[in-house]
């Protein structure tokens, strides 16, 4: 089955309301606010001998930029689209995709009326389900339309995604910052588990007209986007990521840990709860993370020396391939990179898409902080 269709837009009569993003309620994370993304950022290092350290959360002064986020496939709710009340389910996956980056940025994670993962899960199994995207963009679009208003005050800003979330969020950059006046407060935007498709061999074209892709760490104002998959089990025909269906163009991937291309080590850091076995099957895993029986006393793992990637093209996709580095008879690191656990043995049409920013999520946040750095210094 095509990533086009299952997410298909089906036609539906009408919208609901739209939302008042001036409301606290409807967002999950705000700066200086007890929520979601006010969790302890400590991160519990995890060596390949099984020895846990315990990193102390770090502690931002005055953030230069700001972080808009919009959350993955994530809800449960019953429906096709889920409603405005957060659940575990939200709440989880932003804790564990964007939390620490409020040590680098100001977040901001507007609530949305996405396409629900139940509605997904019924589509792999071949069930017929209409939903409409564009309540959920009109949605974003508001929460950003509110952003600008009473919040950015001229301060640069970097767009993060995943999945649906990145789709969503690849419309948006599209209709509303290419090539207008408030690109130039764009630091990066962070795209991971979608396409977006560049003209063959070059950096700028197709989606964006104007934004480029990132390939340095002090570059500005360009995006950064890949598509995961382990390197023994590449995109099959049928990959859902990183994949274009117009001969002129190709999917960008650019490796977050050496965005000027080659291969690197990946900061991974986990945070705990995820999807594990994938997103058509995914289950929670236990009530935190183990090394032989020991509970990694942290929400955060940092997991150094175990994974490696490199963007590369493919037969049918382009993505970072990653190498998994560690032993299988090591018990973390079966509950970590084990094929089962990611889910790619079973979807390898998906590949590492449920870990897509976990496997490199220390190094993005290098990555914001370093732009912001450029950014104030382009200014002065």
């Amino acid at each position: 089955m095509s990533f086009a269709l299952i997410l298909a837009v089906v036609a539906m009569p009408s919208l609901p309301a739209d939302n008042d993003y001036q409301l606290g309620r409807n967002w999950l994370c705000l700066p200086g606010r007890r929520d979601a993304c006010a969790v302890d950022q400590r991160v519990t290092r995890v060596s390949v001998d099984g020895a846990l350290t315990v990193e102390p959360g770090p502690r931002p002064a005055h953030p230069a930029a700001d972080c808009f986020y919009i959350y993955p496939t994530a809800s449960l709710d019953p429906g096709p689209i889920s409603d405005m009340v957060a659940s575990s389910d939200e709440t989880d996956r932003i804790t564990s995709q964007f939390a620490r980056f409020a040590s680098v940025c100001r977040p901001f994670a507007p609530l949305y009326r996405q396409v629900t993962l139940t509605a997904l899960r019924a589509r792999l199994r071949g069930e017929k389900v209409d939903w409409n995207e564009e309540r959920g963009y009109r949605d974003v679009r508001d929460a950003w339309h509110n952003y600008l208003a009473h919040d950015n005050r001229g301060r640069p800003f970097v767009l993060v995604g995943h999945s649906q979330g990145a789709n969503v969020l690849k419309r948006l950059i599209a209709e509303e910052i290419d090539g207008k006046p408030i690109q130039h407060r764009l630091l990066s935007a962070i795209l991971p588990g979608t396409s977006l498709l560049v003209p063959r061999g070059k950096d700028v074209g197709g989606d964006f007209k104007s934004i480029r892709l990132c390939r340095a760490a002090s570059q500005t104002g360009c995006a950064i986007v890949w598509a995961s998959y382990r390197d023994t089990i590449p995109p099959p025909a049928n990959a859902l990521f990183g994949v274009s269906r117009d001969p002129a163009m190709e999917a960008a991937c650019t490796n977050p840990a050496r965005l000027e291309g080659g291969s690197a080590p990946l900061d991974a850091i986990l945070g705990f709860p995820w999807w594990r076995g994938g997103v058509a099957q995914g289950v929670m895993p236990k009530a935190s993370w183990q090394v032989d029986g020991r509970p990694v006393p942290t929400r955060f793992a940092r997991v150094p020396g175990r994974l490696s990637g490199e963007c590369v093209r493919g037969a049918h996709a382009n993505y970072l391939a990653v190498h998994v580095n560690t032993d299988p008879k090591t018990p973390f690191d079966r509950e970590l990179t084990d094929e089962p656990v990611i889910g790619d043995n079973a979807y390898p049409d998906w590949g590492f898409h449920v870990v897509d920013m976990a496997i490199v999520h220390g190094d993005l946040l290098r990555l914001v902080k370093t732009q912001s750095a450029a950014w104030r210094a382009h200014r002065r």
